[in-house]
């Protein structure tokens, strides 16, 4: 077996593993309010959303090719395709420490900040194509949750007001039903452009070692394979965020609870489909605030602070990790990548450990409003 396919093989791998983080860490972003209300009980909704998102991940591709083709100079990856694995690295870490602390943060801006952080140190910051970083990642980021809470708030706004006050109970019941559409259209939204993102990834390290012509999207088995593990991490449920979305932010009832969905939906299918590498929990937690505004209800200022100050330095702390990573195994060659792979595996089990000392999952996700991280 050769070094480069050595190489890529660790990097699929990787990256399929991110993508199952990426499925646990978000799934809370299609859930948490269904399961909040009830529309869902929670294994329903994590089977519903599984399911969604493997589909979602069929349908387009848009998102991939913006990954593979335009973010990183390809040839620069083909020099040093280790690098790839090393910001897959810096994502997956930060994705663990994210989810420990219950902190709905981008997984999406994890990934970018991984392989910037890693291309930076292995190949210089000409490797970076910093037009497509700020039009395709940067300014959406900055754009998206307001528009996707200003777009909640209004539609809550509305509910409210066209809903009759005095049949309270009949309203909730019609709206649970309606959030199990809602609900469901989030998880799909989800699959289309989270589950590209590692196909992008894979298909970047596959075209850079020469295993894959320039120019095409991601092929049939990337597809399949990113499907799944995104599903299956779907489905093993991020109990710790769900509960931080679902009743950390806002006290939300089922008309919030579908404004806020429909909102993410519409927003995150429209990024797909234009391309956009958008972050869904922006999205979605930003729809959350919104039904929060609309309703006139209290937002928790303290929870909504650390969530900022998360999306805020994800990007540029995955990149340091990334970078970090990237200077060991691609300066340290197949010993060094050796390194970084224990030190993934190590650093991984001690977070899962660490977690399951408070643990949060299906049975008392709805019994508190934070998660509690024992020092």
């Amino acid at each position: 077996m050769s070094t480069t396919l050595f190489i890529v093989m660790v990097v699929v791998i990787t990256a399929l593993i991110f993508d199952f983080t990426n499925g646990f860490h978000d799934s809370s972003n299609a859930m948490a309010t269904s399961v909040a209300t009830g529309a869902f009980t929670p294994k329903r909704a994590v089977t519903v959303a599984a399911a969604l998102n493997i589909i979602g991940a069929f349908i387009s591709t848009e998102v991939a090719k913006t990954i593979s083709h335009g973010m990183f100079d390809d040839r620069l990856i083909q020099a040093a395709p280790a690098m790839v694995f090393a910001g897959l690295a810096g994502a997956i870490l930060w994705n663990l420490a994210t989810w420990l602390f219950g902190l709905p943060s981008s997984s999406s801006h994890a990934l970018f900040g991984g392989l910037i952080g890693a291309v930076i140190v292995a190949a210089g910051i000409q490797g970076v194509n910093w037009g497509v970083v700020v039009s395709k990642i940067i300014l959406p980021a900055v754009v998206a949750p307001f528009v996707a809470g200003t777009a909640s708030a209004l539609a809550t706004w509305v509910a409210y007001k066209i809903v009759p006050s005095d049949e309270e109970a009949y309203t909730n019941k019609i709206f649970k039903i309606a959030q199990r559409f809602s609900a469901s259209m989030v998880a799909f939204s989800h699959g289309t452009s989270d589950g590209q993102k590692t196909m992008g990834v894979i298909t970047l390290v596959l075209v850079a070692a020469g295993y894959q012509e320039a120019g095409t999207g991601p092929q049939w088995w990337v597809v399949v394979s990113a499907g799944l593990a995104i599903g299956l991490g779907t489905y093993s449920g991020g109990w710790r965020i769900m509960r931080t979305m679902g009743r950390g932010l806002v006290h939300v009832d089922p008309p919030q609870g579908f404004a806020s969905e429909l909102s993410s939906a519409v927003a995150i299918l429209a990024s797909s489909h234009l391309g956009f590498a958008l972050s869904t929990t922006h999205i979605c937690s930003g729809s959350v605030v919104g039904t929060g505004v609309g309703r006139g209800a209290k937002v928790e200022t303290a929870t909504l602070r650390k969530m900022f100050i998360a999306w805020v330095i994800t990007l540029p702390a995955a990149a340091v990790v990334g970078g970090l990573t990237s200077f060991v195994a691609v300066k340290g060659g197949i010993p060094g990548l050796f390194v970084v792979i224990i030190a993934l595996i190590l650093s991984s089990l001690m977070i899962v450990r660490h977690a399951n000392q408070n643990k949060v999952d299906f049975a008392n996700v709805n019994d508190a409003n934070t998660v509690v991280v024992d020092k």
